[in-house]
Parts: C-alpha cells; sequence; structure tokens
C-alpha cells in the first residue's frame, strides 16, 4: 500500500508529548515508513525542539493534509496564538490546545486525509479547564467517530489487557457492568483481535469483579450475575472466552501468558498488571473505531517535563503499531472482500514463528534489544524494500555495530513517567 499517513496530536504543551514526539521524528527511517503529520504550531515546536536538542531533521509546514509532503515531517499550523508555555503546569491554555489539536487531526481522520492517529498526553483537569466535553481520548474519540461504543487496548509485544469499563470511579463500577456490556466488550475485542492483531482464533480471559471472582458467590454475586452469563453467551457465538479469574493470581502467576488478550472488569484493574508489566513500552489502542487511534500508555509527566529526560519508547511504539494495524486492516479487509475467493490467511498474518523472530543480521544492529516486535517487524519491511532498489547498500562491521545502538533509538537518562506534578524544578515561561 502507499506511504500511510501517520497524524500526531501534540498533547498538552505543557507535558512531554512534544519531546517524545520529537524524539521519535528524529531518526530518518521513520518518514521511510510513513508519511507524520503533526496537528499543532511550529513555534511551539521549535520551543521543544530547542529543548530535546533533537537533530536537524526537515520540518515541512503545510496549510492542510490536502498538501503533504511525502518522506518528511508535516506540520498543520491549528492555530496563530501567542501561547504561553509553562512546563509542569496544568492550564486553560494547554487544555485548550491540546483540545484544538485533537480535533483537527480526528477532522481529518474522519475525512480520510490521514490514515491513523497518534495522541501524545493530555491532562484531563487541563482539558476540563478548557471545556473539553469528554473525560478522556476514548470517549471522545468514540463520540467523534458515531459508534456505540468503544474498547481502551492496553498492548505490548503479546500482552493484551482491554478494559469493560474506562475512566469512572469505582463507586459506579458495579453499576455500570452488566451482560450486555461484557458481552458487547467480548464481541469488540474478539473481532479486534482478528482484524487488528492477525489472531485467526483469539483465546481470551475474562477477569471477575471481586475478590477471588466472589469465591462462588460468598464475596459479591456480579460474578453469577451477569460476568458467567456474558462469558457462556459468547461462546455460543463462537467466541473463546474464558473465566471469571481472580485478577491478582492472574497476573501474578502468569496465567495471562497462555492467552491472546484479556478483559478486565474496571481500569485499575486491568493497568495495574499491564503497567508493572509494560510500563514505558505499553501502547493504549482504541478498538472498535472505524480508524486507528493509538497513544503511549503514560501521562503528561510534569515532574520532568523540559528537562529532556522523557522516554520516548512508549510512543515510537504507538507510531509502530499504528502503521501495523493499518496494514493489518487492510489485509482483513482483502482476505473476507470476497467471501467466494478463499485466501490463505498465512499470505497475510504471517505464521507466529515468523513474527516472533527476525534474521540476525545488520537490521539487529540498528534496532535496540528492547524494541517491539511492531517496530522490527516495519524496520525490517523499510530495510528489505532498500535492498531490493540500491545493489550497492554498504553492510555494517561488527565493530561499528554498539555506535548504530547508542545514535537512534536509545535515550539516555530515562525515567519513569510519573503523571503527578510535584517537585517541578525551575519551571519555564515562555511566550510564543
Amino acid at each position: 500500500m502507499s506511504n500511510i499517513k501517520i497524524g500526531i496530536s501534540v498533547g498538552d504543551i505543557n507535558g512531554i508529548g512534544l519531546e517524545v514526539i520529537l524524539k521519535t521524528l528524529d531518526d530518518p527511517r521513520i518518514t521511510e515508513l510513513c508519511t507524520p503529520v503533526i496537528y499543532g504550531s511550529s513555534k511551539v515546536i521549535s520551543y521543544h525542539k530547542n529543548i530535546v536538542h533533537s537533530g536537524e531533521f526537515p520540518i515541512t509546514n503545510v496549510r492542510d493534509a490536502h498538501h503533504l509532503k511525502e518522506g518528511e515531517v508535516n506540520v498543520v499550523n491549528c492555530w496563530q496564538d501567542n501561547v504561553r508555555i509553562t512546563l509542569g503546569k496544568a492550564s486553560e491554555e494547554s487544555g485548550k490546545f491540546a483540545y484544538v489539536s485533537l480535533d483537527r487531526a480526528v477532522q481529518d481522520l474522519n475525512n480520510g486525509l490521514i490514515d491513523a492517529l497518534v495522541t501524545a498526553p493530555i491532562n484531563k483537569h487541563a482539558m476540563q479547564l478548557a471545556g473539553f466535553p469528554h473525560t478522556g481520548h476514548t470517549e471522545f474519540l468514540t463520540a467523534k467517530a458515531n459508534v456505540q461504543d468503544s474498547l481502551m487496548l492496553m498492548v505490548n509485544a503479546d500482552l493484551r489487557v482491554a478494559l469493560a469499563t474506562n475512566h469512572i470511579p469505582i463507586s459506579e463500577i458495579a453499576k455500570k457492568l452488566n451482560k450486555e456490556l461484557i458481552l458487547r466488550k467480548l464481541t469488540m475485542l474478539n473481532q479486534s483481535l482478528r482484524m487488528d492483531f492477525g489472531i485467526q482464533k483469539p483465546k481470551i480471559a475474562v477477569l471477575g469483579l471481586n475478590p477471588h471472582a466472589g469465591d462462588e458467590g460468598t464475596i459479591g454475586k456480579e460474578e453469577q450475575q451477569f460476568i458467567i452469563p456474558a462469558i457462556q453467551e459468547a461462546k455460543n457465538k463462537g467466541i473463546f472466552a474464558i473465566g471469571p479469574y481472580p485478577a491478582d493470581g492472574f497476573f501474578g502467576s502468569g496465567t495471562y501468558q497462555h492467552f491472546d488478550a484479556v478483559l478486565a472488569m474496571y481500569h485499575d484493574q486491568g493497568l495495574v498488571g499491564f503497567k508493572s508489566l509494560s510500563f514505558e513500552s505499553g501502547v493504549n489502542f482504541t478498538a472498535g473505531l472505524p480508524f486507528v487511534r493509538t497513544s503511549p500508555d503514560h501521562g503528561t509527566a510534569y515532574n520532568i517535563t523540559g528537562q529532556n529526560k522523557a522516554s520516548a519508547e512508549s510512543f515510537r511504539e504507538a507510531l509502530f503499531m499504528a502503521i501495523e494495524i493499518v496494514k493489518k486492516r487492510a489485509d482483513f479487509k482483502e482476505m473476507y472482500a470476497n467471501p467466494l475467493n478463499p485466501v490463505n490467511i498465512e499470505e497475510f498474518v504471517g505464521s507466529e514463528e515468523e513474527t516472533l523472530s527476525l534474521p540476525e543480521d545488520s537490521f539487529e544492529a540498528f534496532v535496540p534489544v528492547s524494541t517491539s516486535k511492531y517496530a522490527k517487524a516495519l524496520m525490517r519491511e523499510a530495510e528489505d524494500d532498500e535492498k531490493h532498489t540500491t545493489s550497492n547498500k554498504r553492510s555494517i562491521p561488527e565493530e561499528e555495530e554498539e555506535d548504530y545502538e547508542d545514535d537512534g533509538f536509545e535515550d539516555s537518562a530515562e525515567t519513569n513517567l510519573s503523571e503527578t506534578d510535584d517537585d517541578v524544578n525551575d519551571i519555564e515561561e515562555e511566550t510564543f
């Protein structure tokens, strides 16, 4: 397929969003894989670029997404206002411009001008100050896509954790859950695993709501009332769902490794386990939408904003995954477009062995060990394309491999990405 156009919303301009965006794009191979489109302001981007000390990769200002330049980092300027940047602080202004960036990107996404969207982190309090009408990205995108529901799905390689409920208070979870909701989420998860991840017969684990999954009704009745009936009906519909499992033992014993995905009943139940296993490398994917949206699994990290300490790994993985899912969806649609013309699924999704292992050659010198299979597969594809077009490609001597490993993807002084705003040092205020 043609070069994939990936929209990028800048998130909170007082947070680390633009830092991780610039660190990710500061590698020329990214524009070989996709055409990045940043929705923001070239002035604000330049300010953050000076903090990051990123390379001199070209940035092209374009009027709109109709005039994108392939092979370059494009910037659609969404506002001309002077902006006060207060690093490490939630403000109405930072929420306002995060909202403007996101809304413009989603308009182009709905109009088919870009193929996918990667969203940098927002601060929910700042967004509320700016009049944002939703609790988060997921709810906003669901409304803009004009669909009944969507599914928050956290992904890191083969660990996938979906949520039955998203951003609601603990006191409201049991009232929100019911058989129909859980069955709908299981159906969406099953479809996404097939269409977006190329898993032909997914195995899904379902977590209980109560401690010990209710102990057969002695610690809560929700499992008997609607979780088990939802699992049974899902099985009747051909979905391979098993449970309910107690959440603590499920993650602690490694049982999750035997499933393609997990459906948790609420936010912290699923994300505590997920982030304990995947922090700084996980990706938030919104399944069930007519378009592709991913984001890093961390927040604005006000406590390290402006210090050039943020790890770009999660954002990089989100970008790679967006590209991969766009391709998977195209393959899935082609595969099922004509039911009278059967196609071998291996031709499109590959075997598990092919996905998880790659030849050991010069490609590995470019990609750090921590990089996921999505990044490796996409970088491998880019290198193969170059080999077909260039016969005199220089091989990399073994003594140079260490230099390459330190050159592009590994960030020094990478730091845990906390969402707190305590202990902010040397807060800066600038107007642009």
